[in-house]
C-alpha cells in the first residue's frame, strides 16, 4: 500500500470493539502490514492523562467540559499519532473517535450536534476516518458485559445509553459509505470475519 489507512472502532462499552480491533491488528500483521493501535481518550502520552480525568474524576464534570476534554485528546491523537503513521503508509486502528463524541455528548448528553461536528472538524483539521465500524448491541447486554465495576461514562444510565445507541445508528444512515454497522451479538469469530470482508476492498492480494 502506498497510502496508509485510518480505521475506527465504535460502539457501546461491552460491544467487543476493542477485541475486534486487536484481532484485526493481528490479521493485518500476519499479512506483513504495519499497524498502529491507538484509542480515544488515552492515546500514548498526554492522552493517558486526559483519559484518567474523563473516566475516573470523582467530582462533577460539566457536559461542555467533558466534550472539550475529548476534543483536546483527539487533536493530540491525530497530530502526534495518526497522521504521521498514515503518511508513512501504515494502518492506524483507533478505539473510538469523532463518532463517539457525536453519539455520547450529542445524542446522549443532548448537546448541539452541529456545534459538535464543527468542533470535531477543528480537532481533526477536517479529516475523517477511511472506514468506521459500529458494533451494535442492545443496552441491557452491553451493561451485563461491562459488569458491576463501571467508570463514570458507563454509569450514566440506561436511557442515556439507549440515546447513544440510536445516535450511532443515525450516523450510520447519514454516512453509509464510511460507517458499517455490525451485529455485536454474534460470536467473536463471526464478527471478525465480517470485519475482514469490509476491509478486503482496500487491499490487493
Amino acid at each position: 500500500m502506498k497510502k496508509g489507512l485510518f480505521i475506527t472502532f465504535e460502539g457501546a462499552d461491552g460491544c467487543g470493539k476493542t477485541t475486534q480491533m486487536k484481532l484485526l491488528a493481528e490479521y493485518l500483521k500476519q499479512k506483513g502490514i504495519d499497524v498502529i493501535l491507538t484509542r480515544e481518550p488515552g492515546g500514548k502520552g498526554l492522552g493517558e492523562k486526559v483519559r484518567e480525568i474523563l473516566l475516573n474524576y470523582e467530582g462533577h464534570v460539566s457536559d461542555r467540559c467533558e466534550s472539550f476534554l475529548f476534543l483536546a485528546d483527539r487533536a493530540q491523537n491525530i497530530d502526534i499519532i495518526v497522521n504521521p503513521a498514515v503518511k508513512e503508509g501504515k494502518i492506524v486502528l483507533c478505539d473510538r473517535h469523532i463518532d463517539s463524541t457525536v453519539a455520547y455528548q450529542g445524542y446522549g448528553r443532548g448537546l448541539d450536534i452541529k456545534r459538535i461536528n464543527m468542533l470535531n472538524d477543528i480537532a481533526t483539521n477536517g479529516q475523517k476516518p477511511d472506514l468506521t465500524f459500529v458494533f451494535d448491541i442492545d443496552v441491557e447486554t452491553s451493561m451485563k458485559r461491562v459488569g458491576s465495576q463501571k467508570d463514570r461514562m458507563e454509569s450514566a444510565g440506561i436511557e442515556f445509553h439507549n440515546r447513544v445507541r440510536n445516535g450511532y445508528l443515525e450516523l450510520a444512515k447519514m454516512e453509509p459509505q464510511r460507517i458499517k454497522v455490525i451485529d455485536a451479538a454474534k460470536s467473536i469469530d463471526e464478527i471478525h470475519q465480517v470485519v475482514i470482508s469490509f476491509i478486503s476492498n482496500f487491499f490487493v492480494n
